[in-house]
């Protein structure tokens, strides 16, 4: 059997300019990064502001295994089969960090005959974006320490400093660590530390600029502490949102690059779901909407996080409305709900199927909650049995939602025309009824409540006194209607990853809160969540090589 890397490899790609073509794009609006790469410059966008929007359809996904369950390549494969049934369709997905390509998950451009490539390039540095998000990120960390450095005319308080240095790896190292150490020419000593960079506000603040004006705005909108009589301080109080959009001129063109059958795909920024708010920039959707009569989108990890911060913070801020919500399980994560262990999910566990069938259900309410037709799909692995497979069907249906079999990692676009069908069918005959969980007036308190005890299920809500003293000051600077993004542990629905399936019965607890004031929400830290991700024992970094000729193998 062929890996990810062999099949991508094997592929025979189109010029990006053909590729352009197929999707109505003038070859005039791409700036061309090689053969196969692109990006699309803000004259296209402009182009095309008064075309109609074509719909949308969100992809989603159950609480995973800690190897994933194959969320864009059944996003990949879907799109695939929409164009095989010959519907306009474009693809809307996020850029992937080298955080998990080098840690334990792998890359995310897909599966099998279900990627995006080239593979290599889009998982290793792509256009640089991440690299950029980064540069702009230190360079407001540096101006912040040579300001206080060259006399601190803004009065700003080090032990208040919110803003963190960021790097697109899992390093746990940099968790926290002292800066400024060796003497007065090397700045005031204090204590700060590193976030990944698909963590950071900047790359939030890039996924929901609409502009380059806009971004800039955003930027200089960023509180990084506070002065010594308690008030904000920002990126524009330093004069930094200049440079920094400078920086990002190029990143914030969206990409575009296609799949392994040729299907276009707008691919642009990359922010987390469990720490972040886990989507692909608002360009990007808009963009694809207007190139597209159907677009198919994904948010990050499960429906309690990606989905949610999809509906209620990427939504509310681009005034999108999803026609459609896609929601991907596979057997193995079921059973890992149901309590089976790593080592024993292709073993046929009916029992476990059924006892972690829970979370699949929980994840179902959640979303017809939000008024959008759901389509179940069962992402196929080949240790599936019919039992298994005829077992979530019939569930499925019994709690109302349509149900569709994705064999497209070892077919391609045409193991998804059975799911493709299935959404075609919702598209035109179930109209949305698309609504947001809470409103912007209820309080940040409010918000944490709605989204812990309706979506996660949770009894109570407890917040550390560190969080509640952080809410005093959030309400004092005016930013409670801001929406809510939670940083929460992917495996479960509470903040305790190993409390599986569907737990009640459960406290979450706040024990931070960050204002992303540039982005537009606040941060909730629950439980242990870490914004600074670890390699695992066995990081994948050590299977990745390449050869004299410039061939990676171990990349998947």
């Amino acid at each position: 059997m062929k890996t990810d890397i062999q099949i991508a490899q094997a592929a025979e790609m189109l010029p990006i300019t053909q590729v352009a073509q197929k999707a109505g794009i003038n070859e005039d609006y791409l700036e061309l990064y090689g053969k196969y790469k692109a990006k699309l410059s803000y004259e296209l966008i402009q182009s095309l502001e008064s075309k109609e929007d074509g719909k949308l359809v969100l992809v989603t996904a159950t609480n995973p295994t800690p190897a994933g369950e194959g969320k864009t390549t059944v996003t990949v494969g879907l799109g695939q089969a929409l164009c095989k049934m010959g519907k306009n369709a474009i693809i809307a997905l996020r850029e992937p960090s080298l955080g998990p390509c080098m840690g334990i998950k792998g890359g995310a451009a897909g599966g099998g005959y279900a990627q995006v490539v080239p593979m290599e390039d889009i998982n290793l540095h792509f256009t640089g974006d991440i690299h950029a998000i980064g540069a702009a990120n230190n360079l407001l960390a540096a101006m912040i320490d040579n300001h206080i450095h060259q006399g601190n005319a803004l009065g700003i308080d080090c032990r208040t400093i919110t803003w963190k240095r960021c790097v697109d790896m899992n390093d746990r190292a940099l968790r926290e660590i002292v800066v400024g150490l060796g003497g007065p020419v090397n700045g005031m000593p204090r204590q700060d530390g590193f976030m990944i960079t698909v963590a950071s506000e900047i790359m939030a603040i890039l996924c929901l600029a609409t502009s380059l004006d806009d971004l800039k705005e955003k930027i200089s909108q960023i509180i990084i502490g506070y002065n010594f009589k308690g008030e904000p301080v920002t990126a524009g109080d330093l004069n930094a949102q200049g440079a920094m959009t400078a920086l990002l001129k190029d990143a914030i063109k969206p990409n575009l690059v296609q799949t392994l059958e040729n299907t276009p795909v707008v691919m642009h920024g990359g922010p987390f779901a469990n720490i972040a708010h886990g989507c692909n920039s608002v360009m990007a959707t808009k963009l694809a909407m207007k190139l597209g009569d159907i677009t198919i989108t994904e948010a990050g990890f499960g429906a309690d996080l990606g989905a949610e911060k999809f509906f209620d913070i990427k939504c509310r801020k681009a005034n999108l409305k999803p026609d459609a919500v896609v929601l991907v399980t596979t057997i193995r994560a079921l059973k890992y709900n149901g309590g089976v262990q790593k080592a024993d999910l292709q073993q046929e566990n009916l029992k476990a199927l059924e006892t972690g069938f829970s979370n699949l259900e929980k994840h179902i309410e959640n979303l017809q909650g939000y008024g959008v037709p759901v389509i179940v799909t069962l992402n196929a692995f080949v240790s599936d049995t019919e039992a298994e497979k005829d077992f979530v069907k019939t569930a499925c249906e019994a709690k109302g939602c349509t149900f569709a079999l994705a064999n497209v990692w070892e077919k391609g676009g045409e193991g998804g025309l059975e799911l493709a069908a299935k959404v075609v069918e919702a598209l035109e005959n179930k109209p949305s009824d698309f609504h947001m969980l809470y409103e912007d007036d209820l309080s940040i308190k409010e918000k944490i409540e709605k989204i812990a005890k309706t979506i996660y299920g949770a009894e109570q809500v407890a917040f550390e006194p560190k969080a509640l003293k952080e809410l005093a000051k959030i309400e004092s600077i005016g930013l409670s209607h801001l929406p809510v993004c939670m940083a929460k542990n992917q495996y479960s629905f509470s903040d305790d990853p190993t409390a599986l399936g569907r737990p009640t019965g459960f406290t979450t607890t706040i024990r931070e809160l960050r204002i992303s004031a540039g982005a537009g929400f606040i941060v909730a830290l629950t439980g242990s969540v870490m914004i600074m991700p670890g390699l695992p024992k066995k990081p994948a970094a050590e299977q990745i090589d390449i050869n004299s000729n410039g061939i990676i193998t171990g990349l998947f």
